[in-house]
């Protein structure tokens, strides 16, 4: 069993000024080690068109471009470099898990992933220069995969499959554009249509009004569908769907069964958190394993959070900080069951 923390971050200001100060905080962490060592075992699937991202971001968000070019400057690297590591345009993306169930007032998610992956990170975000305010886990530096805007919009995702990857954003990216520039589902429902997308994700958003909405997405299709579970098979585009969907299948039965818009939030939370319950994964190793469980509530703008299993959460109230009072907290603690490091550590 292994310790794990994540470090939490906040910065208000400009986009290029968060990118410097992201470089500067990527100087004193393993991470572009990790990632050079990375790239040398495992050879990028992709090509990096300079020209071609900068037009998209200059098009979907233009101020997370200026974001990559504060991070180009603060750690002195080619812009190749740059879009190699943070651009998260044309990547291409490994299998993973995750499980994601909505009521009215809250959504809870288990994230399951490679623990070499994870940033172990959590940043408040409020920019001067356009965009809403996020508080999200972060993935990659740029990314977000899951979180909560200013407007109380809440975005998770589940990766769907891997088979013919088109040109575009991964999910982490498409995370962070929506958490950043959509106050409503009708807003997501119109990016996701609008956005070039690198493989196949369910998008599951919640607002203040209760309103959920899951998007099934692949490079070639966008539906949108009402439901409250989500785990990692489409149930629209099921021609698009793996072939082997049993793991995907156990955890929304156990989910189905047990986490039920009768339970709080907590309650919920901790049926998700549990690995006695099915719905927690320790495949860390297959890239499937459960990092951390969230939960936001989108109507008091406050989140639980927890690292690995069985886990007390830390409540987080990003309302209170967008009022300007100082965060509670600045560290989570828990423990996973692997000996594979973040990707800071």
């Amino acid at each position: 069993m292994q310790q794990v923390k994540s470090v939490i971050t906040e910065f208000r200001g400009s986009h290029y000024d968060f990118g410097l100060d992201q470089a500067e905080w990527l100087k004193s962490t393993l991470m572009m080690e990790n990632r050079e060592r990375e790239w040398r075992l495992r050879r990028p699937r992709f090509d990096i068109d300079p020209q071609e991202t900068e037009a998209v971001y200059k098009r979907f968000a233009p101020k997370i471009w200026e974001e990559l070019l504060g991070i180009q400057d603060g750690l002195k690297l080619s812009l190749e470099q740059v879009l190699l590591n943070f651009g998260h345009y044309r990547v291409y993306a490994k299998e993973s898990g995750c499980s994601v169930f909505t009521t009215e007032d809250y959504l809870v998610r288990n994230y399951d992933y490679h623990p070499a992956t994870y940033d172990g990170r959590l940043t408040f975000f409020q920019p001067n220069d356009g965009g809403l305010a996020t508080m999200a886990p972060v993935s990659r530096i740029t990314g977000r995969m899951d979180g909560i805007n200013e407007k109380g919009l809440v975005m998770g995702y589940n990766f769907m499959h891997r088979k013919k990857p088109g040109d575009g954003f991964v999910c982490y990216m498409v995370g962070r554009l929506i958490l950043e520039t959509c106050a409503t589902i009708d807003d997501v429902v119109d990016l996701l249509n609008e956005l070039p997308h690198r493989s196949s994700f369910s998008y599951i958003v919640l607002d203040p009004s209760g309103r959920t909405k899951i998007i099934e997405i692949t490079p070639r299709d966008v539906v949108v569908r009402d439901h409250h579970y989500c785990t990692n098979h489409f149930e629209v585009l099921t021609h698009e769907n793996r072939r082997v969907l049993t793991d995907s299948e156990m955890r929304m039965q156990a989910m189905t069964e047990q986490v039920t818009s009768s339970l709080s939030a907590e309650q919920a939370f901790h049926t998700m958190n549990n690995p006695a319950a099915g719905i927690f994964s320790d495949k860390y190793a297959s890239w499937s394993g459960t990092i951390h469980t969230s939960c936001y509530f989108p109507k008091e703008l406050k989140a639980l959070f927890a690292l690995g299993g069985n886990q007390s959460p830390v409540g987080l109230d990003f309302g209170k900080w967008l009022d300007g009072h100082a965060l509670d907290v600045t560290m989570l603690r828990g423990q996973i069951d692997c000996d594979i490091t973040f990707a800071s550590e």
